[in-house]
């Protein structure tokens, strides 16, 4: 499989419903998560897009965004029929490659902060509530 990667201003009308789609089927309907997922940063040009694809979509997806100047991780999900092959790996390895100067930060749902430690993130702070789900904020520090 090819990692695809779009920017937000630059994704089709086809790539945005997938994107929305593994989203929802990942955070809404399995996790029952609180919050709305669309937050007004998808379609931004400092928004880039990751994903895997099989004939019935993303099978894998990620986000990454600059807000303030800080390149953030967010929306990592993989779904449910295609866990466990090391999809989300294969994503955040492209991330490293393509910023990996650069520090990295994401919100890690609580249960996978030891799975993103092997990708070399840290905890930058104390846990916290976030749509009815632990996270623990995570850095991974440019290799400057």
């Amino acid at each position: 499989m090819t990692i695809r990667h779009e920017n937000g201003d630059a994704l089709t009308a086809q790539e945005v419903y997938d994107i929305w789609r593994i989203r929802d089927q990942v955070f809404a309907f399995e996790q029952h998560v609180e919050d709305t997922d669309v937050d007004g940063r998808d379609l931004l040009s400092v928004t880039t897009h990751f994903w895997l694809s099989d004939d019935e979509g993303p099978t894998s997806y990620l986000r990454v965004y600059v807000a303030d100047g800080i390149r953030h991780i967010g929306r990592v999900c993989t779904r449910k029929d295609q866990r466990g092959k090391g999809l989300s790996g294969e994503l955040m390895a492209e991330v490293a490659r393509l910023w990996g100067d650069e520090d990295l930060h994401l919100n890690a749902q609580a249960h996978l902060e030891r799975w993103y430690a092997t990708l070399g993130y840290v905890r930058s702070g104390e846990d916290y509530d976030e749509a009815g789900i632990v996270h623990t904020p995570m850095l991974r520090s440019g290799r400057r």
